[in-house]
């Protein structure tokens, strides 16, 4: 059984609750059939593994919780029934395309303590050597760090460090990281490509997306953590059908956050 990386690049794809639900109140069956048949198209050249927002979507299609307790309870509460129908859907959808999954649950605690990091990373090497695409979330009955704010998105950077990543693709429902001016006057310009997260920190607006817990500020921050391990990541617009593979190929406006000219 093989244990370390393969000869093809590993993408770290982290998948917003926004592009997961199309903008809606529901879980869309078809974009995750969409992430699937991309990786089925790129598979000979690209592993992957997912990150995963949308447990809490899913349960809002299912329930309407009596909330006894403060807010961020009621939202574990409802990522708690919402996980395994998440889980439920990729493995249905990814199935149908001759995809295997698995579940990986993670905390922050776990990228603290040596002995988790090294466990994370043995047994995630021996899912993708095996052909299956983990698919990683927050273990969100136990955390609130990412419920309250990030959506997933620094989970998304320390994992791609972790495992040591050629590529953090983050996808989201805007065409990458837009201008300060251009969100303010409405034309959206997308910066293509940037090595200095600060001067990128300074072009972002506030907005808070309505599904997702991140907005922009999170998604800068995942970057500047793969930056540290010289990982190199892209912010993409994953409503669209073949995003992946578009921007793979350079057919589609998306943000570029290259390794930095001089690491620290």
């Amino acid at each position: 059984m093989e244990m370390g990386k393969s000869d093809k690049k590993r993408i770290v794809l982290k998948i917003g609750s926004n592009v997961l639900t199309k903008g809606t109140n529901h879980i869309s069956r078809g974009k995750i059939e969409d992430i699937g048949r991309q990786i089925v198209a790129l598979q000979d050249d690209y592993e992957f593994v997912i990150v995963s927002s949308g447990a809490i979507a899913v349960a809002k299609q299912f329930v309407n919780l009596e909330s006894n307790g403060a807010a961020i309870n009621v939202k574990q509460a409802l990522a708690s029934i919402g996980q395994p129908h998440l889980m439920r859907i990729f493995q249905e959808s990814f199935r149908d395309l001759g995809l295997l999954t698995s579940q990986c649950l993670l905390s922050y605690s776990d990228f603290e303590r040596e002995q988790s990091k090294k466990n994370i990373v043995n047994t995630i090497n021996v899912l993708v050597a095996n052909n299956y695409i983990p698919i990683i979330n927050e273990n969100d009955t136990v955390a609130t760090d990412e419920i309250q704010f990030g959506d997933n998105d620094k989970l998304a950077g320390l994992t791609a460090s972790l495992l040591k990543a050629d590529l953090l693709v983050i996808a989201t429902n805007t065409n990458g990281i837009c201008t300060k001016e251009s969100v303010e006057n409405n034309t959206y310009d997308t910066i293509n490509e940037v090595d200095d997260i600060e001067s990128l920190e300074s072009e972002i607006a506030s907005e808070i997306s309505s599904h997702g817990t991140g907005g922009m500020k999170s998604k800068i921050e995942a970057a500047r953590i793969a930056q540290k391990a010289d990982i190199e990541t892209w912010v993409v617009n994953g409503l669209k059908d073949d995003f992946m593979i578009n921007v793979i190929l350079n057919k589609i406006a998306f943000t570029k956050i290259t390794k930095a000219v001089y690491n620290e």
